[in-house]
This record gives C-alpha cells, sequence and structure tokens, in this order.
C-alpha cells in the first residue's frame, strides 16, 4: 500500500467512493491512534494539544496550507491551547480516502 500522505485528493461525488468497514480499519491503521472514527464511521477526528496559543495558530496555518493544496476542508474548533479536525466528505456524507490522505499530511507536520 502507498502511504497515505504521499497520495493526493481528487475530487469525489460518487457513492462508490464510500470506504467499506475493512477499508476504514486498513486506513485508520496507518494513521497515529490518536485519530478516532465517531461512531457511525462517518468521520475522522483528532484533537491536537499545545503549549499556548501561538503554537496552535502556527498548527492551524500549517494544517489550513495542507488543507488548501488537497481542496479538502475539514470542520476546524479552534482555541488558546487546542484544535480538534473532523475530516468527513461531504458530498457523499461518508467517510472516502481523501480523509485520510489529509489526515496523515497533518500528521507529518507533528512530532508526537
Amino acid at each position: 500500500m502507498t502511504s497515505l500522505s504521499h497520495l493526493h485528493c481528487s475530487h469525489i461525488n460518487n457513492k462508490d467512493a464510500v470506504l467499506s468497514e475493512n477499508q476504514i480499519l486498513d486506513y485508520h491503521q496507518e494513521l497515529s491512534n490518536n485519530w478516532q472514527t465517531n461512531p457511525g464511521a462517518s468521520s475522522i477526528y483528532r484533537e491536537f494539544k499545545f503549549e499556548n496559543y501561538y503554537q496552535t495558530i502556527a498548527f492551524v496555518n500549517a494544517a489550513a496550507w495542507i488543507i488548501h493544496e488537497q481542496d479538502h476542508h475539514p470542520e476546524m474548533t479552534i482555541s488558546y491551547n487546542r484544535c480538534l479536525i473532523t475530516f468527513s466528505t461531504h458530498s457523499i456524507n461518508s467517510l472516502s480516502i481523501n480523509d485520510f490522505i489529509c489526515a496523515a499530511k497533518i500528521n507529518e507536520i507533528i512530532t508526537e
């Protein structure tokens, strides 16, 4: 399997792009355990914690650059020292490979 972080998101508007349970499990294994799947398996999310506001905003700006480059936009909740990112492919109301690609790319900007 090609590393998700080396792939590029593509335009998805077809229900055939909905991932199966097995595909979700396979792709999830490539991500950090800090990424979670919601109970309906329609989104993945992760909370990132930082020491201060500056680090949080620096992360948000780096993530925003990746997200813009991939043209796949998550929900983001930002506060003083944390950022919650939730990916879902809205055009199919479920998870697609694009969600995992972006999550993997965002993982690369964080040192655990």
